[in-house]
């Protein structure tokens, strides 16, 4: 394909990305009040259980529609995950071969669930994370904390850990399409943990050691899983390589 083309196959894409975003973000809205009920939730537990006066304060009269609106795309990206990756998976692998189109459905079923696990564990430590910042404050003193930034402060939190579950599965694509090999992927082990920690230590505030470690944890293990299994698929096709130079060469 020609940069043209190539440039129309991604604006097809994107196009497709964003209807189905825009599809979904519906249902976003009508669920976005039970959400906003489940985000209030953290600050009502920790004014419960520490005697502090801690709520969600809305600055502007049109505050808590636009934090709906919020709510409703950030669902939506979530409800149209499998869609918006499938078209990440279909730009970036067209030269693949027909019999290779079939890892599509291990690229989804690894990555969407991971994607969800991500947002899940971010929701997990997000209590923790909010009782910690809010532990700061004076003993005597009322947190009225902005809706929008901290809902802002939550989204970060959970797409971060969402996209960052879901890179493993990138390594192996770009392990399947022949540009990444497990060699390598291994190599760089050290950098990548280091990359973990520093991510881990910027979506989780520095001092909540416990949260840092229940997100880098995991995210190690599925970096050694994804270098394992590109390492399998290397293994496998250089056994083909060599089977098609044997067949080829004369006896």
């Amino acid at each position: 394909m020609s940069l043209a083309e190539h440039l129309v196959e991604l604006r097809k894409r994107i196009v497709i990305s964003v209807i189905a975003i825009l599809v979904a973000a519906v249902f976003g809205f009508w669920a976005s009040d039970w959400v906003f009920v489940a985000l209030q939730q953290p600050i009502l537990d920790v004014a419960e259980r520490t005697g502090r006066q801690a709520a969600l304060n809305f600055e502007t009269v049109a505050g808590a529609f636009d934090l709906r609106l919020q709510i409703a795309l950030t669902l939506a990206v979530v409800v149209a995950a499998p869609i918006w990756l499938y078209q990440i998976w279909a730009f970036l692998t067209p030269g693949l071969l027909r019999n290779e189109r079939r890892y599509v459905v291990g690229f989804l079923g690894s990555a969407i669930p991971l994607f969800l696990a991500g947002c899940v564990a971010g929701w997990l430590v997000m209590p923790h994370i909010v009782e910690l910042m809010i532990g700061f404050a004076p003993a005597d003193s009322i947190s009225n904390l902005g809706a929008r930034y901290y809902y802002d402060f939550i989204l970060k939190l959970l797409l971060a850990t969402g996209i960052a579950f879901v890179l493993p599965v990138f390594l192996v694509l770009l392990n399947f399409a022949g540009v990444l090999s497990a060699a390598a992927i291994l190599r760089g082990w050290r950098i990548a943990i280091l990359a973990i920690v520093l991510f881990t230590a910027i979506a989780t505030p520095a001092a909540d050691v416990v949260s840092m470690f229940l997100l880098a944890i995991p995210m190690v293990v599925l970096y050694f899983l994804a270098a394992g299994i590109a390492w399998l698929n290397d293994r496998r096709r250089a056994k083909r390589q060599q089977s098609i130079l044997d067949e080829a060469l004369p006896t």
